[in-house]
């Protein structure tokens, strides 16, 4: 039998009727102006439920959607501590942000655009490189006095901290420049100064434009001294009595190159605190500290922290703040659970 033959009755209930237009294409023996709606007899409570109720239907919907929300988690952490400034990499143990990194090295580096400075007492020195694998980070002062400029002397001072976890490398060098006779790296100090690489600090007068102007005051080359960073620590250029200092790296490799190819600036050492930092790393954390206390912590969002590591390690060991968060999930799905199920039942 044509199934398009079978009583309407024995098939669907009709449960409404709604106008449009004369030439609709349905095959039902129903004059054209009106189009049934209908619905199987054969409904679940709950879904004709649903479909008596759209508002209903809606909060079930939205209830729903909370439940698969609060059962997956996102799908990578968002720390709160950036990783780079313009080209240069930000990692462990330096950092931008307050709260991340290493607490020795709080506040040393300051992101202003797409520059990163190193931050001391006596100006902000431009932060060229960072080798994390040498462990040293090479860093210039703009207003220091180089082969082709000449600029007005100032101290180079960093604080006793900063001298202690991040002092220049054996490899850099100073060079103090137009000095007085009676200076006491001259005299009672003069086993401070030293050669190095075949070169001596008269080489800077003649091979240095900046630097040959001092050659017009005297007939002769007036006094200088290389010397490390403990002379330039312990005295400033007042006691040392030299009008002005530059600084070069990397002087084991300068043997037969003249001081206008030297590279001028500082490279300053540094070591990595054993704080465990690797751990929280590998599981997707960023290596912080607590900005009151400074005890070390591992920062896995902008609201969530843990003491060790963001996941849990193979012995189960996880930080107070992942404990916390875990039984904060947990509650409130079992809440949006709770309210789902008493929705449908009794409303």
């Amino acid at each position: 039998m044509d199934p398009t033959s079978q009583p309407i009755s024995q098939k669907v209930t009709k449960i409404s009727g709604t106008v449009t237009p004369p030439r609709s294409p349905l095959p039902y023996p129903f004059p054209f102006h009106i189009i049934p709606t209908y619905t199987t007899t054969q409904s679940p409570p709950l879904l004709l439920n649903i479909m008596q109720h759209p508002l209903k239907h809606h909060l079930t919907l939205t209830l729903l959607a909370l439940i698969l929300l609060s059962h997956f988690p996102p799908a990578s952490p968002v720390t709160p501590c950036r990783t780079v400034c313009g080209t240069t990499a930000i990692n462990y143990p330096f950092s931008i942000d307050d709260g991340c990194g290493a607490p020795q090295y709080r506040s040393m580096l300051n992101c202003t655009g797409t520059e990163l400075f190193f931050m001391t007492t006596s100006g902000r020195y431009k932060v060229q490189s960072i080798d994390y694998n040498k462990q040293t980070m090479v860093v210039y002062d703009p207003a220091m006095s180089t082969c082709s400029i000449l600029q007005p002397h100032h101290d180079f001072v960093i604080t006793d901290v900063e001298s202690v976890v991040i002092p220049p490398s054996s490899d850099t060098v100073f060079a103090l420049l137009n000095c007085s006779i009676d200076s006491p790296v001259l005299n009672r100090y003069k086993n401070l100064c030293f050669n190095f690489s075949g070169h001596s600090c008269d080489e800077l007068y003649g091979g240095c434009n900046a630097f040959r102007v001092f050659l017009s005051f005297t007939n002769s080359s007036p006094p200088c001294c290389f010397t490390g960073y403990d002379t330039v620590k312990y005295m400033s250029m007042n006691i040392l009595d030299c009008s002005h200092y530059t600084s070069f790296i990397n002087v084991d490799g300068l043997k037969g190159i003249g001081p206008a190819d030297w590279v001028y600036g500082m490279k300053l050492s540094y070591a990595v605190p054993d704080t465990g930092c690797g751990r929280c790393t590998r599981s997707g954390g960023a290596c912080g500290y607590d900005t009151e206390t400074g005890v070390m912590m591992c920062l896995c969002s902008t609201s969530m922290n843990a003491t060790r590591e963001c996941a849990a390690g193979s012995n189960g060991d996880i930080g107070s703040g992942q404990k916390l968060a875990l039984r904060t999930k947990f509650h409130a799905f079992a809440l949006v659970v709770g309210a789902f199920i008493y929705f449908v039942i009794f409303i």
